[in-house]
Order: C-alpha cells, then structure tokens, then sequence
C-alpha cells in the first residue's frame, strides 16, 4: 500500500468520527445503565437463578418429552427468562444496547454506501431499516 496524503486525511477522519462516536450520549448511555445493571444485586440474583434453572433444563432437554418435568423445567426457564429481561435495569440497558447498534449500522452503512453501492453490509439486525434483497442471504444488507 502506497502511503500518501489521502491515507493520513482519511486516517483522521475516522479518528475524529471514532472520538466523536465515543464522546456521544448514546455510548455514555449504554456504558452508565451497563454498570448500574451489573452493580445490581437483584440482577445478578436474576443472573444466578437463570444459569441454574437453564442449567437443570439443559440436562434433560435431549431426551424431550420423554424426560421427567421436561415441561416442567422448560416453563421455569422460560419464567426466570422472562422476570430478567423485564427488570428495570436489565430492559434499560438492552434498549441503550439496541440504539447504540443502530447509531453504528447506520454510520457503517453510510460510509459503504459513499464508497460503491457494491459494498454488502452485515448489520447483524434483521430489522435493519436499508436491508435490501442483497445475493438472496439474509447475512447482509445493502
């Protein structure tokens, strides 16, 4: 690769947009409600009761209803599953999570589509807004 002047320009312009992408309220969004879920401590009894109930579920689940309390363990995965996704803090920093990977696929895909039209991108969301047909996969959007 030849190192010119458009290489430095470019350099620092993704410097400036990484500083300014870090600097943003989203980021500091998701890092603030990322510490106050993990200093928790309801969550991490969430966290707990969670891994043992899957735990348990995961020891019978290859032989399926022919398991004793299959149905049984599955609904108190599911239950558990369920109380720490709609706890406060656990609901409040996947939302965080959510918009700061949407800011992210939305710059990705800006900066692709200003290089060539060509470029696939893989948003890693299925509800990406620009997702288009692609090759017929559903790995990327563009």
């Amino acid at each position: 690769m030849i190192f010119n002047e458009t290489v430095f320009e470019v350099e620092s312009i993704l410097t400036d947009l990484s500083n300014s992408i870090n600097e943003s309220q989203l980021v500091a969004d998701y890092i603030s409600s990322y510490h106050v879920m993990n200093k928790s401590d309801e969550v991490a009894k969430l966290k707990k009761e969670f891994k043992e109930v899957k735990e348990a579920f995961e020891k019978i689940e290859p032989y399926g209803k022919y398991a004793p309390d299959f149905k049984e363990k599955r609904r108190a995965v599911r239950k558990v599953k369920r109380e720490l996704d709609t706890n406060e803090l656990v609901s409040n920093f996947k939302f965080n999570e959510t918009s700061l990977q949407n800011m992210l696929d939305y710059i990705t895909f800006d900066i692709a589509k200003s290089i060539s039209d060509d470029i696939k991108i893989d948003a890693g969301n299925p509800f990406f807004e620009f997702a288009k047909r692609g090759c017929g996969g559903s790995c990327h959007v563009g």
